[in-house]
């Protein structure tokens, strides 16, 4: 069986038993950062399996024929990310795609995501969004990236670099006009922060600022 695990996006408390066995039964366990991993395995006193591999982005067209093949050969294999869903803005589409295409059973163990909890937090309406991943880096492209969410209803949420916060607001707000929004920083963690307000103030706030840590950011629909 193969078996995408979603891990804490912060708190390591945040994993459900379910997910906890699977760790704890994995023959094989592929992780986008076996650091991370093994830091959530020793907080839950969970030995590493033997094979504990690294598939990240780089690898993860040719790690995805392993892990499939090993579980297409009986093995109990684990696939986890450094955090949230694997295959969620993070290494996994690549195993899922190519399981479907063998035949080979998978499943999903849930647990932690920022979506949920940023769209929770920022006080926005909840009832319908849209999840984009993150923004391009180019300027152009990610001022259509939002572009094309100009009459869409639905509370927009995306992930952003700590590094690029500030130019995205501003993208955002240039392409949408001056909605509400929030920035939701070092979600589940110690030093969480929700910043709620326009866009045109959050831009002013952000601007050239060093945000330390993950950053999600949720912005109301259209009216």
């Amino acid at each position: 069986m193969l078996t995408l695990v979603a891990t804490p996006i912060g708190n390591l408390e945040d994993v459900s038993a379910r997910a906890l066995r699977v760790l704890r039964e994995a023959d094989v366990l592929a992780c986008e950062d076996t650091r991370r991993t093994r830091a959530l395995l020793s907080r839950h006193a969970i030995p590493a399996p033997r094979a504990l591999v690294s598939y990240r982005e780089q690898n993860e067209r040719r790690m995805a024929e392993r892990l499939v093949r090993e579980a297409a050969a009986g093995r109990r294999v684990a696939v986890c990310s450094d955090g949230g869903y694997p295959g969620i803005s993070d290494p996994g589409y690549r195993v899922i795609a190519l399981a479907i295409e063998r035949g080979v059973p998978f499943e999903v163990a849930p647990g932690a995501s920022a979506v949920p909890v940023a769209l929770l937090l920022s006080g926005l309406p909840p009832a319908s969004y849209t999840f984009k991943g993150y923004p391009p880096r180019k300027p152009g492209p990610r001022r259509r990236f939002f572009e094309a969410e100009r009459e869409s209803p639905h509370t927009l949420i995306c992930f952003e670099s700590p590094y690029r916060t500030g130019k995205t607001l501003d993208a955002a707000l240039e392409a949408l006009g001056d909605r509400r929004a929030a920035v939701c920083i070092e979600l589940t963690k110690r030093f969480e922060r929700i910043a709620r307000g326009t866009l045109s103030a959050l831009a002013a706030e952000f601007a050239g600022q060093r945000i330390r840590g993950e950053v999600t950011l949720v912005i109301e629909g259209s009216r």
